[in-house]
């Protein structure tokens, strides 16, 4: 059997080792260290943001995010019921409730044209999510937010690099957020970043992450906060891969391209949409959707490409199937049929930077040959 090819393996052969070993040589290894506010000032400036402030890991920039705005007991914040449960953690803390929205079955994004009937006097904030390869269709949520003055906040997670109508993802709203983990487009290990152009929500995310200490009294707190830092060894590795981001998305794009080369001629399956009028698939992973007509779900696909010693794996559940969030008594008799479907049918291929083409091509066979079988 073919070696195993995982889902996502990041690229870590550029100025990665120099950089740690500049951070090991001056002591400099926590968050104190110089390349923390070098890979803010470089991170923002790219995307196009006048403040960034970086943080342990994606989750955390949520939560500083939330926290920041005055999120709280009785507020209402809008969000996409097809997304990773992290962004919905604090919302739950914060005495707020979450309002969740289904997804475009093309995008799989939220479905922009359902949010309008969701809005009530009640409504504090929208939470974006840019999904998988497209982002959001940014414009007509823009224009409701300002109409009802709402906060906008965009998580760009999974998008970085993408641009929507050609400005960077993440720099869009009151307040974005980005995370590093090794399956996104930059590394840091772990680590995220609040992003924004308000100087004074930067300020409170920054005190925020670090146990808002003060500068003229260091151990009296005003505000209970989170030790949330980034260490100077993630930000030299983000340092290091923001040098490459562009190499990176290029390189997202050739994946993307290939697979739907070798897999166009399936049935009864759908791809990533290619392109929309405001932007083009950056495949962050490569996602594949089974049609009604394929008698089986996503797991038992991924089952059988584990045993082909292919990486792949499931769509995320949507908020309203969550046991958890069940228990919580949180959304019920709610239900979301594209994004339920795109759980039960969905599932990704190996999509990471250090992919290539012969793995590609043996797990586009694999597949095809399969699903072939199936049908």
């Amino acid at each position: 059997m073919k070696k195993f090819i995982p889902v996502n393996e990041p690229l870590l052969d550029g100025n990665e080792k120099r950089y740690l070993s500049e951070c090991i040589d001056s002591g400099w290894i926590s968050s104190e260290g110089p390349f923390v506010k070098k890979f803010e000032d470089e991170f923002s400036s790219k995307v196009g943001r006048k403040y960034g402030v970086a943080v342990a890991n994606g989750t955390a920039a949520l939560d500083i995010a939330i926290d920041a705005l005055g999120i709280g007991q009785g507020d209402e914040v809008i969000l996409p019921a097809f997304t990773i449960i992290s962004c919905v953690h604090q919302i739950i803390r914060s005495g707020a409730k979450p309002v969740i929205v289904d997804s475009d079955p093309l995008t799989w994004n939220i479905n922009v044209k359902d949010i309008a009937s969701r809005i009530n006097n009640r409504t504090k904030a929208i939470l974006v999510v840019h999904i998988y390869g497209l982002p959001v269709d940014l414009d007509p949520i823009i224009n409701l937010c300002n109409e009802r003055q709402i906060f906008l906040i965009e998580d760009a997670a999974e998008m970085i690099g993408q641009k929507y109508k050609g400005r960077y993802c993440g720099s869009f709203g009151d307040i974005s957020t980005v995370s590093f983990y090794p399956n996104k487009h930059i590394t840091t290990g772990e680590g995220g970043m609040v992003l924004t152009n308000n100087k004074l929500l930067a300020e409170k995310a920054a005190s925020l992450r670090n146990l808002c200490f003060k500068p003229e009294n260091r151990f009296v707190h005003e505000r209970i906060g989170w030790n949330y830092r980034m260490t100077n060894l993630q930000a030299a590795l983000g340092v290091a891969q923001l040098e490459r981001l562009d190499e990176f998305i290029e390189k997202k794009r050739r994946i993307g391209d290939l697979y739907n080369s070798l897999l166009s001629e399936l049935k009864n399956i759908t791809l990533p949409v290619r392109k929309t009028d405001y932007a083009e698939n950056i495949y962050w992973v490569y996602g594949v959707v089974l049609g009604e007509e394929i008698d089986t779900n996503a797991h038992e696909i991924i089952n059988i490409l584990g045993r082909h010693g292919i990486g792949a794996r499931p769509f995320f559940c949507p908020l309203n199937r969550q046991p958890v969030l069940r228990k919580l008594g949180l959304f019920k008799n709610e239900n979301y049929p594209v994004a339920e479907n795109l759980f039960k049918k969905g599932f990704y291929l190996p999509s990471g930077l250090a992919l290539n083409e012969s793995d590609i091509i043996y797990a586009s066979k694999t597949l095809t040959s399969l699903l072939k079988k199936i049908q």
